[in-house]
């Protein structure tokens, strides 16, 4: 342990992204760095180890809702109400200027509301878009751009799975991350919109044909599509800011709303249920594997000293909390363009979660600021997972028509990053409103 300091972290993080490089699962390459470095530095006691921190990570109460929470998701998919979702948005935003553009991006931001996952909210809203999309002279870069940026807000917009890892991994209240995620969530759902408005206002021909308007009538009976994800948005987040549940409940009272209304909607079946019980076991499978692996590298990390020393590091710099956060954002930019968004954050979590909480950044307001630089990192080529999935619906083409139409996303990603650096407040009011 003597013969540690800041330049065997520095080896540690680039051989991390070295075995990442060759293809190494993301869980086997935390895993084998943390008994790498207890083994080396700490001895055969702390790799002996490896198998209680597992265990007690997988025994989480919090993380009991990533399951849930995706299968809430899977339900709503497989029973229905996205397509009804889809089409109400449709027959309200279709008439702006950019037409079933914000269309794609209402129903991104109302899944999200829901799911918690930015991958499912891409390839859901990208099944149910795109058919529509080809019988329509829209630009097709613009339309992919849209499903690839809207479906980040998958992880931004409340209930979201890597908030809950976040909260597990740093100690901080989901349910404080959740109220922080809700203004900057539809803060950006709007600046998304703007930037339609604002490309097809000055290329009308983008929007393609203008979308016929529907009768009042039609209209108002669609919404009762948007109906059930409200409500179960307002049960499952409601019941977390009255205090009445935990997130892990609440996820729960969704999942058995998401259920009645599956068997409402006549999609019931063992064979839809059984589906969705797979694709959940894999995904939670998948995340929880991860975690697990952080959870152990945390624990070696902790004891080596690597997060005060480099805290300490940091202090000394007498660098301002702004300057650190600016430092933060390139770092993790260039760090999207080659990690998945869950290995980045926890990957880094462990390093610089010690940090900014040295220089007297809110937990709450990083955990934030952390989730839009996975956001970002999802639509960031070349290893953006949004950019691929909605390449991947789309079935043709290059995915390079992908990143060229999430570009002017990215950048009111970027643009809101930096108003909350300076302007906190936007994130931190609702928390401190309901929870204070």
């Amino acid at each position: 342990m003597s013969g540690f300091g800041l330049a065997d972290a520095g080896i540690g993080f680039l051989l991390m992204l070295g075995m990442l490089a060759l293809g190494l699962h993301v869980a086997t390459t935390i895993l084998l760095l943390g008994v790498i470095g207890g083994g080396v530095y700490l001895g055969a006691p702390i790799v002996a180890a490896v198998g209680t921190q597992i265990w007690g990570a997988t025994e989480s109460f919090v993380l009991l809702a990533v399951p849930l929470f995706v299968l809430l998701g899977e339900l709503l998919v497989r029973g229905g109400a996205t397509d009804r979702m889809y089409r109400a948005m449709a027959a309200w935003l279709g008439v702006f200027p950019g037409g079933l553009l914000h269309s794609n991006i209402g129903a991104s931001a109302m899944f999200a509301a829901v799911s918690g996952s930015s991958v499912a909210t891409a390839a859901t809203i990208g099944t149910v878009a795109l058919p529509t999309f080809r019988e329509r002279a829209y630009d097709e870069r613009l339309v992919l751009g849209s499903i690839a940026a809207g479906s980040t807000l998958g992880i931004l917009i409340p209930p979201s799975v890597n908030m809950i890892i976040y909260g597990a991994m740093t100690n901080t209240s989901v349910g404080r991350l959740y109220a922080a995620g809700v203004v900057p969530g539809l803060l950006l759902t709007l600046l998304f919109m703007g930037v339609v408005l604002a490309i097809c206002l000055w290329r009308p021909k983008l929007a393609g044909t203008p979308e016929p308007r529907l009768p009042m009538a039609e209209r108002i009976r669609l919404l009762a599509g948007l109906g059930p994800p409200v409500g179960i948005f307002v049960v499952v987040m409601g019941s977390i800011y009255a205090g009445w549940a935990t997130p892990t409940e609440s996820a729960a009272v969704g999942v058995v709303a998401a259920f009645i209304l599956s068997t409402l909607y006549g999609r019931f079946s063992i064979r839809m249920l059984h589906d969705c019980f797979i694709s959940t076991m894999t995904i939670t499978a998948m995340i929880v594997l991860i975690v697990a692996a952080a959870f152990y590298l945390n624990f070696v990390l902790g004891i080596l000293g690597v997060p005060q020393a480099l805290s300490r590091f940091v202090v000394s710099l007498d660098a301002s909390p702004i300057m650190i956060l600016w430092i933060l954002l390139v770092f993790y930019l260039i760090l999207g363009c080659f990690l998945e968004t869950l290995s980045m954050m926890v990957g880094t979590i462990p390093v610089v979660f010690p940090i900014v909480t040295a220089l007297g950044i809110d937990p709450v307001f990083f955990g934030i600021f952390l989730v839009i630089m996975c956001e970002m990192a999802l639509i960031t080529p070349p290893v953006g997972m949004n950019l691929y999935v909605v390449q991947g619906v789309r079935g043709r083409g290059s995915v390079t028509d992908v990143i060229t139409g999430s570009l002017p996303f990215l950048a009111m990603m970027f643009a809101l990053t930096v108003l909350l650096m300076y302007a906190p407040g936007i994130a931190l009011w609702l928390p401190g409103l309901a929870f204070d």
